[in-house]
């Protein structure tokens, strides 16, 4: 298997071209292989669904988990992610469209979605409910360790957001944030109407660079998004999936998967849980 693409250029210098195509293949069985072996050892999850009715006392039926704003975010950043991962692969097999055009169109409408997302944390939410702290870590190997069936130990109930949710939205940040930057640069060698097009903007090495990244970027993506979806369909997390359709999660739900003293129903009478202790030190 090739990891990189070559060719050599004008002067005689052999130069980067991007990922090679056999990562693409390597993504989707990694992805394929993950969710195969996830659903074989790691069996749905059982136990006690009762709740402590001095801890359901006063809670409403419905506890708000994704405002409108949040889950306007998620649906749109999940049309144009589909629609570049379409447009940037779909060609390498031999479907061909006009999909140059479609792919950068798609990539502005990912930094739109993305640039609401950071102002919307920022200005409506409390952005410590994803920061990463010590009783995360811990709290993360320790539910692995029971997903593994390596320890019978309860894992304590979450904030808001478990320690395995905040690691899966850093890293795809990260991705996501390496494929606009790379993507928005490799604009300057097509033309279109937003910006004049400079191809000799970077030296041929420095392009081989930039088209690495953005490609490593991409698969990275789509492994990424089969996980994704492997686990909202997940009979046990289905109850998240359909929280990010309708907003609001049942009151055993709440209490069954979330510690209220790290993530506090606010106004009790209007269901509204916003507020998060953090990550834990």
């Amino acid at each position: 298997m090739e990891f990189l693409r070559h060719a050599i250029n004008p002067w005689g210098d052999d130069v980067l071209l991007g990922v090679s195509w056999d990562l693409i293949w390597a993504a989707v069985v990694v992805g394929a292989l993950f969710v195969v072996g996830h659903a074989l050892m790691v069996p749905k999850k059982t136990g006690d669904e009762t709740v402590d009715p001095d801890e359901a006392r006063d809670l409403p039926d419905k506890v708000l988990r994704h405002t409108t704003g949040a889950r306007a975010f998620h649906w749109s950043m999940t049309v144009a992610m589909f629609v570049l991962l379409v447009t940037s692969f779909f060609p390498l097999v031999g479907i061909q469209f006009p999909w140059v055009t479609i792919h950068w169109v798609a990539g502005f409408g990912l930094i739109l979605t993305v640039l609401y997302h950071i102002w919307h944390v920022f200005a409506k939410q409390d952005f410590r409910t994803m920061l990463v702290g010590g009783k995360d870590v811990a709290e993360g190997v320790l539910a692995l360790k029971k997903a593994l069936r390596a320890t019978d130990a309860e894992a304590p109930r979450p904030g808001k957001y478990p320690a395995d949710q905040k690691m899966f939205h850093h890293v795809a940040g990260v991705v996501t944030v390496g494929a606009i930057v790379t993507g928005v640069l490799m604009m300057y060698r097509i033309d279109h109407v937003l910006w004049e097009q400079n191809p000799y903007l970077f030296g041929d090495a420095a392009w081989g660079v930039i088209y690495v990244i953005h490609g490593l970027c991409g698969v990275g993506l789509i492994f990424l998004v089969i996980a994704h979806v492997y686990f909202a369909v997940r009979p046990e997390k289905r109850w998240m999936t359909w929280s990010m359709i309708n907003g609001w999660i049942t009151r055993d739900k709440y209490l069954q998967n979330h510690d209220p003293k790290r993530w506090e129903v606010v106004d009790r009478e209007a269901g509204t849980a916003s507020r998060d202790a953090g990550s834990g030190g």
